[in-house]
């Protein structure tokens, strides 16, 4: 069971136990991490629960696709290289210790 670790906005770190299959953002709201709104319900229509991966993890991310790109572009804190969509990376293994930093804003 991998742990991803959540780096929250008030500067607490929250480790969580995940299961493969879920989405980090099911997973935050199951663990009550603050800052990830998530007001679409994970179908990839508000950008509220915009995430910056780890960058060491990149290369086990699923490939950015041209809709979560979009909704990308109108995230209410700054895009990086490796800003996320929390709706679209579903959980595996491979991301155990990952580190996930919650934005100062979703709106």
């Amino acid at each position: 069971m991998p742990e991803l670790i959540f780096h929250q906005r008030d500067g607490s770190v929250r480790k969580v136990d995940a299961k493969s299959g879920v989405s980090v953002m099911q997973l935050a709201i199951q663990a009550n991490i603050r800052g990830i709104d998530a007001e679409c319900g994970g179908a990839c229509a508000c950008a509220t629960c915009h995430v910056y991966i780890d960058e060491g993890y990149s290369d086990r991310l699923p490939d950015l696709t041209d809709e979560e790109s979009e909704m990308l572009e109108g995230v209410a804190a700054e895009r990086r290289p490796n800003s996320r969509l929390a709706c679209q990376v579903m959980v595996d293994d491979s991301m155990d210790g990952m580190g996930i930093e919650v934005p100062d804003r979703q709106f």
